[in-house]
């Protein structure tokens, strides 16, 4: 009998529309360990640095981004927040909103209660969200946010996200409308659509990868998205140290799932968030920008996000924006 570590899992990447079956092996947690350690950008900008890879997008980079501004259209990236329960919107958006006098006016106001974190809701997840083996980034401990502390709380990314977005429609490049779920996208993906396009994933980017997620939920309806979503394997990490991303998103949570890590369900989360010191963009709608990018035939344009100004925090909801 195989012992876990060698057990093989089958995953099944669509190509050209067509499924092919691959291997892949089940990575041992020992294996995993020694990834975060290869990547980690921990010491990188300081021993108190709290803004991770967010250092990566300077003001010469920002202002490269601003030029590729051509046209002035704006596309939104987000969902509207869900207000109606299910298996995967365990935590509705609550909005209730009220009217009344005031000083002679009719007005109208609301009250916003969310639990973003998840797979329903659009949103930053901030670096205390995840950690490893009671590390976050940087070596700060994880115990310390029962203490009350603040630290890499999301209220340091205040200033927002200006840099250059680059989608990567791997749904399209595959030649699908979307993913089938379970899909494992891997760094030779990301290397087959850069020579395909022409366009090399930059330092300071925000790589934005569509699986065509919402495409399947408005054609064939929920699925466990638990249990079998397309994405990223974990050792994509790897490449995004190499290149120096600033943040990753996607319209999934950037996770394969299964993951084909021992014992983790978001092994790639913990990777990039602890190690890199990483914002994740989790349950983006990127069919809107797909479509738009298609149009132009132009996969990289101006990228602006800033969460909620909440000390402390470990992440927030959010509407990016991509700016042609």
């Amino acid at each position: 009998m195989p012992s876990f570590r060698s057990l093989i899992i089958t995953l099944i990447i669509f190509t050209g529309g067509l499924a092919e079956a691959s291997e892949q092996k089940v990575v041992s947690r020992a294996e995993y360990d020694q990834w975060m350690q290869e990547i980690s950008n921990w010491g990188r900008w300081g021993a108190d640095d709290e803004l991770g890879t967010l250092n990566l997008i300077t003001p010469a980079r920002s202002k490269a981004a601003a030029a590729l501004v051509t046209e002035g259209v704006t596309v939104s990236l987000a969902l509207d927040l869900n207000i109606v329960a299910d298996d995967l919107n365990t935590n509705p958006f609550i909005h209730t909103r009220n009217t009344a006098e005031f000083s002679g006016h009719q007005v109208a106001g609301d009250r916003y209660e969310v639990e973003y974190h998840g797979f329903a809701h659009s949103h930053m997840d901030g670096l205390p969200h995840f950690a490893h083996y009671g590390k976050m980034y940087n070596g700060v401990e994880f115990s310390e946010l029962n203490e009350g502390s603040d630290k890499l709380g999301i209220h340091n990314f205040k200033n927002g996200v200006f840099t250059r977005g680059v989608l990567v429609d791997m749904a399209r490049f595959k030649g699908v409308e979307y993913l089938q779920p379970g899909t494992v996208i891997t760094t030779e993906d990301f290397e087959a659509w850069e020579k395909a396009t022409g366009i090399r994933v930059q330092a300071g980017d925000v790589l934005l990868v569509r699986t065509g997620r919402w495409a399947q939920v408005a054609a064939t309806g929920q699925w466990n998205f638990l249990e079998k979503a397309a994405g990223l394997h974990a050792s994509v990490a790897k490449w995004l140290k190499e290149r120096d991303v600033a943040v990753i998103g996607c319209d999934g949570v950037s996770d394969v799932m299964p993951s084909g890590v021992e014992g983790l369900a978001n092994p790639l989360h913990e990777l990039v968030l602890v190690g890199l010191g990483m914002p994740i963009l989790d349950n983006l709608n990127l069919e809107d920008v797909a479509t738009a990018a298609a149009e132009r035939n132009r996969w990289t344009f101006l990228y602006v996000g800033a969460p909620l100004r909440v000390r402390g925090g470990t992440g927030s909801p959010l509407n990016p924006l991509a700016v042609f």
